[in-house]
């Protein structure tokens, strides 16, 4: 069965920094990890704007979202201190989905960056978008070098903004910049198939690290 994904984008900008962050890492990640199936979990800035917030979690499956221990800790069962901060949070972004390519991927632990790009597509072109998306795009952009994951999915809940996630781990920022890169991602058949997106989201994202101060 393919591996699944939860993501969750928040700007944070209206709550209180420390709390943001005490809140992650002594409750929300813990309680998360608890969760049979719950493979790991990363927490990213976005490199533009500090206030940018998004964790990921590989899952064993998609079905780990409904299992009874993730319901327990989800929707009404909800901390009061998750209440809380996501009420001081505007959300940007969540998504539950499944692998679609590699299938059985998970997040490459070396990794200093993470670029992010979702998106919804013209039903009548998801067909010719998903194969160049499996037969060229991600597999094009995996070869470059600096990257370390190249992952793409499907939302499985019908809910999410997007349908379409793709996750690329990169050892530094600057791979996504490349000349290699702009290679890779700029093809005759990627031009055709950009006019029919929609809802677009790109999202830079450095890994987040914990300094003192915080």
């Amino acid at each position: 069965m393919a591996k699944g994904l939860l993501l969750a984008a928040f700007d944070f900008s209206t709550a209180h920094e420390d709390e943001f962050h005490d809140w992650y890492d002594q409750e929300h990640l813990p309680e998360r990890l608890r969760v049979p199936g719950v493979l790991n979990a990363e927490r990213w800035i976005d490199e533009a704007n500090p206030k940018i917030h998004v964790a990921t979690y590989d899952l064993a499956n998609a079905d780990v979202m409904r299992s009874p221990a993730y319901q327990a800790v989800a929707g009404d069962n909800q901390t009061v201190w998750t209440k809380r901060v996501t009420g001081m949070c505007r959300r940007i972004m969540r998504f539950e989905g499944e692998q679609v390519l590699p299938g059985d991927g998970v997040a490459a632990d070396d990794a200093h960056a993470l670029l992010i790009a979702s998106m919804n597509i013209a039903p009548a072109i998801e067909a010719e978008f998903n194969e160049w998306y499996n037969t060229e795009h991600l597999p094009q952009l995996a070869a470059v070098p600096g990257v370390l994951a190249a992952r793409r999915y499907r939302a499985t809940d019908t809910e999410s903004e997007r349908r379409y996630v793709a996750l690329y781990h990169l050892r530094d920022p600057a791979v996504s910049r490349s000349d290699a890169w702009a290679k890779a991602a700029n093809t005759a058949w990627s031009d055709r198939m950009r006019p029919y997106f929609s809802d677009l989201l790109l999202l830079r994202m450095n890994r987040y690290r914990r300094t003192a101060a915080a």
